[in-house]
């Protein structure tokens, strides 16, 4: 393997995501640079989804996508990619973002340099995801971003598009890389997609307010109508009650996802901790955010609503402590997820 363009996938991780540089190093080698690897390639289709406009990141993404299947002559393509990737996001993007488009290179490198049984799941689920990315657009963003989509169908499987094929691909490679979790692979391949539609589905709920002022809403409309409200009225201080209800039915409609999430992460073998701690982390994440999403009016404010790192630092130990008992873990779930899950129901 080169050392450096490792060396490099490995750095720019916690410049680009604080959540999974705290547990990708919990995985055993080569497992935690190759999910790694697969992140970063997934925030580089994310980055122009949300970074180049509309009439040109559909074509990138759509070379993305093939560029991960590593076919012959792919480091000249990747090159020539990465320069017109770059220079095709907007001036605001984060410099850690654009960096790691410019080196995009370097991560399909690193990816070449893994296991052949690492590449089959890393790339079906890259070009599902910009495919699916691609698709939205063309049916709900119209010519400029997508604002709203027509229900929580559509959201949910925008969700499976960016996230849900993360559960797939992370099923594939641990089953790939561990016998124990080999003889689980039904239990956890019908649990997969829903452990990345929940979090996924946390996340549009945590940043609505970021997401509008960059002109994009992944919300569903029906349910924004049935509150009194549009994309465009979402963030008005005097529909603020009108919000807060609506983001405490979706907020009820997540915590159902979650708790598929959990049963999913159960389901992983106790015999490997590093495996089960990589998913516990997120998931007691998620939902100690959507605690702080629930009734919180401040959730459509500029600033963002976030959990204080000294939650984040006392959810790490407790999983950590209770990382051999599924007894224990559901436990201090319970304590994360509000009894009252009025309306859930309907939305599942």
């Amino acid at each position: 393997m080169k050392v450096q363009v490792a060396s490099f996938c490995r750095t720019q991780l916690p410049r680009v995501s604080r959540t999974f540089a705290l547990n990708i190093p919990l995985l055993p080698e080569p497992l935690d640079l190759a999910v790694t690897v697969a992140y970063l390639l997934c925030r580089i289709a994310d980055t122009l989804e949300d970074e180049a406009p509309g009439a040109l990141h559909g074509a990138l993404l759509d070379e993305l996508g093939a560029l991960v299947s590593l076919e012959p002559g792919w480091e000249a393509r990747a090159r020539s990619f990465a320069r017109r990737a770059r220079l095709a996001l907007r001036d605001e993007v984060p410099p850690a973002e654009a960096e790691l488009i410019s080196e995009t290179p370097a991560v399909l490198e690193t990816l070449a340099s893994l296991p052949s049984w690492v590449h089959p799941p890393i790339a079906r689920c890259v070009r599902t995801m910009t495919g699916g990315m691609n698709q939205i657009q063309r049916m709900h963003g119209g010519s400029g971003q997508v604002m709203g989509l027509p229900d929580l169908q559509a959201t949910f499987m925008y969700c499976y598009y960016v996230a849900g094929v993360v559960g797939e691909m992370l099923t594939g490679l641990f089953v790939a890389s561990s016998p124990r979790a080999a003889w689980r692979e039904a239990r956890l391949l019908s649990r997969a997609p829903a452990f990345g539609r929940a979090l996924q589905l946390t996340n549009i709920l945590k940043d609505v307010r970021e997401d509008l002022d960059r002109g994009s809403c992944w919300l569903p409309r029906d349910r924004m109508a049935a509150h009194g409200l549009t994309p465009a009225t979402l963030a008005l201080p005097s529909l603020r009650a009108n919000a807060v209800a609506l983001m405490d039915e979706l907020v009820a409609v997540a915590r159902r996802e979650l708790d598929v999430a959990l049963e999913y992460s159960l389901a992983l073998p106790v015999e490997e901790p590093g495996l089960r701690l990589f998913c516990l982390y997120p998931l007691f994440f998620a939902a100690a955010t959507l605690d702080a999403l629930e009734g919180n009016p401040a959730v459509f404010e500029p600033e963002p609503v976030k959990i204080p790192r000294e939650t984040v630092a006392t959810l790490m130990r407790l999983t950590q402590e209770r990382v051999g008992s599924d007894e224990a873990l559901r436990a201090l779930y319970a304590r994360f997820s509000r009894a009252s899950r009025g309306g859930a129901e309907a939305w599942s």
